[in-house]
């Protein structure tokens, strides 16, 4: 492999050592899965197994060593989360090498079986790592793992080599994800901070993408939905048995245009099994799903509206003859729903997700794709780096054109060791005696402005709320704007000037405005159609979807 050359200029002259080195036996460029295998002084290290066929490992070490117990590929195999992409190949791993020691948090130590339900008795191989807590697996080799985002018992993985001159510091990201989803809460930038690290090995899945906000992409999959449902079409989900299928779930049971809704909502196949395995897993979950699961079911229930219910053989003949939604496994045959006699179907793909369909069925059919990110895009991904400051980084996870977009932003050239090695192409991590971190970039935050009627909306990522300043800026939830030469500079407003304000302020009675506004409660605005849903607002503020208070409800 080459390394990005203008990154030497960071190093001292000196001795380098080659303690750290990679081998990528798979990288998931298309859908072969991810599998790496780490050395860090004397240990070799698999880093997940996400390919099915293990058989060359075997051919390997029987052509090296003739003796009648097989030597190990490797001295231990970390895992970051269930998905079959990272974690299908373990069970063979295990028949073969049942030596072999494999770790995991305790949620993927439980969730990892659902990789083969096609097996009965499957033995629990899968050994579980605390969180946030430093063990010691070999002597000198330390690892600790921390929730990453992305799905439950998803982990990052950091693993310390320690010598007697120094310390070696690998990060592995596995899948992560910044933002909070429904059911898991995303990486926590700041535990990681100050780690000095010197390789980051680093998912790369949307390349440089740019997506919306999470909040965004939610209700755009749910105003299609609910569009399909008022044309009288059923829609189908196909989806991971993982992740996606209770993330959907979720948004289904509390968006508004469903909550209380007289629909059935049918899952089916391994995403009800991945439901079950949830319900297992509910201390795990983020206080908000426990404290919701603590008034209704979390899946199942056929009482509330919409109706949750797992597709039966005996309900199969009426599906889909009444608008209604059906999640199934992304491997499903869809024809066993798209019947004659059932109604049209809208059929919605996720991005990023390999799910073969037919181009006819036997049921009118309609194909769209939508967007609901369980992967960092471009931006969070930079912003990991930049906040890690690493010596070298290792791009896999993602397709050759979206890495090589990566691997070509100057921002990143300029700064780091740059590799996106190609399967069973050894990259060798030198690290030198002293080197020269990288003074940490000053941080941005681009947004979105938006004009509607008299309405501006100023949108600005999440991660702005990682900054300390942040609380005292939004602690009112107002702001005052004014104008400083070109620019407009943004002040948030404190508790002692608002009562100030309020000893002077005019009667609202008579306005429409915010403060008159029957959506407002608790200068929050709840009315879905404004653009202002969702954010606080002033009482003298306005938007035209303003309701007065003294109207009756429609």
């Amino acid at each position: 492999m080459k390394d990005n050359l203008s990154a030497y200029s960071r190093i001292e002259p000196g001795e380098t050592t080659t303690e750290l080195e990679c081998l990528p036996y798979s990288v998931q460029h298309n859908d072969e899965g991810v599998c790496l295998l780490v050395r860090m002084g004397p240990y070799r290290i698999i880093l997940d197994c996400g390919f099915g066929d293990i058989s060359f490992l075997q051919k390997n070490l029987n052509k090296s060593s003739p003796q009648r117990t097989p030597p190990l590929p490797a001295d231990l195999v970390l895992v970051t989360h269930a998905h079959p992409d990272h974690a299908r190949g373990l069970l063979a791993l295990h028949q073969a090498f049942p030596r072999l020691p494999i770790y995991a948090s305790e949620v993927t130590s439980k969730l990892l079986p659902l990789n083969w339900l096609d097996k009965k008795d499957v033995p629990p191989f899968c050994q579980a790592l605390p969180l946030r807590s430093p063990v010691e697996l070999h002597d000198g080799l330390v690892v600790e793992i921390f929730p990453c985002g992305h799905l439950p018992g998803a982990v990052a993985i950091l693993i310390t080599y320690t010598t007697e001159d120094r310390a070696y510091k690998l990060l592995y990201t596995g899948d992560f994800f910044l933002s909070n989803s429904r059911l898991v809460e995303g990486l926590r930038l700041e535990e990681l901070r100050g780690t000095e690290l010197n390789v980051l090995i680093i998912e790369g899945t949307y390349g440089t993408s740019r997506h919306p906000h999470r909040r965004n992409q939610e209700n755009q999959l749910a105003e299609r939905i609910n569009r399909a449902i008022a044309d009288r079409c059923s829609v189908l989900l196909p989806t991971p048995a993982l992740g996606l299928g209770q993330e959907l779930l979720m948004l289904l049971r509390s968006h508004h245009h469903f909550t209380g809704r007289d629909l059935d909502i049918w899952v089916d196949g391994a995403v009800a099994t991945g439901c079950d395995a949830y319900l297992e897993l509910l201390p795990h979950l983020p206080a908000s799903v426990q404290n919701f699961a603590r008034h209704q079911p979390l899946f199942w229930d056929e009482r509330v509206r919409p109706r949750v219910r797992r597709l039966q053989p005996e309900h199969r003949s009426t599906v889909g003859k009444s608008p209604c939604i059906v999640l199934t496994d992304s491997t499903a045959n869809l024809e066993q729903y798209c019947q004659p006699e059932t109604g049209p179907w809208l059929i919605l793909l996720p991005e990023k997700i390999d799910i073969r369909v037919n181009k006819k069925y036997s049921a009118p059919t309609t194909t769209e794709s939508y967007l609901m990110a369980q992967h960092s895009d471009g931006p969070g991904t930079t912003q990991l780096i930049h906040n890690l400051r690493p010596q070298h980084v290792i791009f896999v996870h993602g397709s050759p054109a979206y890495l090589a977009d990566l691997t070509s932003l100057e921002e990143l050239q300029n700064r780091y060791h740059i590799h996106s090695p190609a399967a069973g192409t050894l990259v060798e991590l030198p690290i030198g005696d002293t080197f020269l971190q990288p003074a940490a970039p000053e941080t941005n935050y681009e947004g979105e402005l938006t004009e509607l009627g008299t309405v501006i909306t100023v949108t600005l990522p999440d991660a702005i709320t990682a900054d300390p300043r942040w609380r005292q800026f939004a602690d009112t939830g107002l702001i005052e704007a004014r104008w400083q030469g070109e620019e407009l500079v943004l002040r948030g407003l404190t508790q002692k000037e608002l009562l100030t304000q309020n000893s002077d302020r005019f009667t609202l009675s008579d306005i429409d405005c915010c403060g008159t506004c029957r959506h407002q409660r608790g200068q929050r605005c709840w009315n879905p159609v404004s653009p202002l849903y969702n954010f606080k607002v002033t009482l003298e503020g306005y938007c035209p979807a303003f309701e007065s208070s003294s109207q009756p409800e429609s």
